[in-house]
């Protein structure tokens, strides 16, 4: 194929992989880095660090002002209505873990929690937990067959005793983007809370927090070409005034005595002990990075990429597809192979692509499988990639066969 990214050489590891063959398509696990994120760590780390919040000194003051300033830049990307809405985090399996600990009080015996059938572990088990320890019920919303959430179920299920609603915005396993337009006013008009795993949604496509009006809506730095390590809660300013302090020490307190202390509000409040600061100004600094980029070219070039391994796969006998993707990623069975030991046979040929049950390994029993083999596309992938996919996919499938 064809399709030339204009940015791959703006991600210095993929001229180092290819030099070594290997050709990168798990970027739904995690993506690689752009140089600006290299050099703002760089800068960061050869410059002084310092701690945040906590001293006058000059070293500490840039920190927490490089610190303060990544957190604006994380509402702007969000369009939050404010920066004291982003709280930061481990990642987004520690904000959903934040928030099932933080909303537990407003949990009782016999309320309902409502998920989809698709949800990454991460979006399931806090929830899954939490329900365990309340005494409510967990509820699973069913998919269509196009691997989205059935929306005619939906509003059957969530009604008076529904008190949260956790959904992922983008399946990380279907790459179907999920009716939230429509299913979060179902559990608003229930009253209940409504939170979002963008872990994948945000990765493609800007999403305008306060037209979304959701409660909550995490997300990872690692997928969104920035560094490990860390994530953000959006909160809704209201909505954050709900949670209890789950984690505690550090600069979250606000007065302390021996049998008595108080806490500071949202974001402070909930970012106890030393953050993960050049993590942090990293993020700050791929999100400068991403947001110079033509948001209409890349959302062009990674749906021609898309549709280019979807055509591919689909000429290719005895492949099936989960769903219906839509962007990014696809995940899919063969006939008669068993997705390890293609994932080795590609591995064996330079092919990084990820195989398993991605994470959701109750959305794969219920749709019959054992695993799946994922190819995740980032913008930095070009039709070369592909024809390297493709002349090792049918390699390896001569050899199982």
């Amino acid at each position: 194929m064809s399709l030339v990214s204009p940015w791959r050489a703006d991600f210095p590891a993929l001229a180092i992989l290819e030099a070594q063959g290997q050709t990168y398509l798990d970027s739904a696990a995690t993506a690689q880095k752009p140089q600006a994120l290299i050099d703002a760590l760089s800068g960061y780390y050869t410059c002084g660090t310092a701690n945040v919040h906590r001293a006058q000194h000059q070293p500490a003051e840039r920190a927490t002002r490089a610190f303060e300033d990544a957190r604006v830049k994380v509402a702007k990307w969000l369009n939050a209505s404010c920066p004291t809405e982003i709280v930061f985090t481990r990642g987004a399996t520690e904000a959903l873990n934040l928030l099932a600990y933080g909303l537990e009080h407003l949990i009782e015996a016999d309320d309902e929690i409502v998920v989809s059938a698709l949800e990454h572990h991460a979006n399931l088990l806090p929830w899954q937990q939490l329900a365990r320890r309340r005494g409510a019920r967990l509820i699973v919303l069913p998919l269509d067959a196009r691997g989205r959430i059935n929306m005619d179920a939906a509003r059957q299920l969530i009604g008076s005793r529904t008190r949260l609603l956790a959904v992922s915005q983008l399946s990380n396993v279907i790459g179907s983007w999920q009716p939230l337009p429509d299913l979060l006013p179902l559990a608003k008009a229930q009253g209940a809370m409504t939170v979002v795993d963008g872990a994948q949604g945000v990765v493609h496509g800007r999403h305008d927090m306060q037209a979304l009006a959701c409660d909550f809506y995490v997300l990872s730095s690692h997928k969104l070409y920035g560094p490990e390590g860390v994530g953000a809660l959006y909160g809704r300013g209201e909505s954050l005034l709900k949670l209890k302090h789950w984690q505690f020490g550090g600069e979250m307190v606000r007065i302390a005595d021996y049998q008595h202390a108080e806490f500071h509000a949202a974001p402070l409040g909930f970012e106890a002990g030393t953050p993960a600061i050049g993590s942090v100004i990293g993020l700050g600094a791929t999100l400068d990075y991403l947001s110079k980029l033509d948001a209409t070219a890349v959302a062009g070039h990674e749906q021609a990429l898309h549709q280019g391994l979807l055509a591919g796969l689909a000429i290719r006998d005895g492949i099936e597809l989960l769903g219906e993707p839509q962007v990014a990623l696809v995940s899919f069975t063969v006939a008669g192979v068993h997705h390890g030991d293609l994932a080795h046979l590609l591995t064996d040929q330079g092919i990084a692509v990820r195989s398993g049950t991605h994470c959701a390994q109750p959305l794969l029993k219920s749709l019959g499988i054992e695993g799946a083999t994922r190819v995740s596309l980032g913008l930095y992938n070009d039709g070369d990639d592909l024809g390297r996919f493709f002349g090792a996919l049918d390699r390896a499938l001569d050899m199982l066969r």
